[in-house]
């Protein structure tokens, strides 16, 4: 990251794939659900979300006409 200062403020400036070798290219699919989806799990079983997730499926479920 290279930085330039101008008058009072700095300006930061980014090359493409600063943060990291492969962060230019994209992720897949299944990688990314991979990686959110214990997290997901995790916050909602925190919060105490599960009901809401049934009662949501289930009413999803009723429109389906399951």
């Amino acid at each position: 990251m290279a930085v330039e200062s101008i008058g009072r403020g700095a300006v930061v400036s980014r090359r493409p794939g600063a943060l990291g070798a492969g962060s230019a290219r994209r992720r897949h699919p299944v990688a990314a659900a991979a990686m959110v989806l214990p997290l997901a799990a995790l916050l909602t079983a925190l919060f105490g979300g599960w009901e809401a997730v049934a009662l949501n499926a289930s009413s999803v479920a009723g429109l389906m006409g399951l």
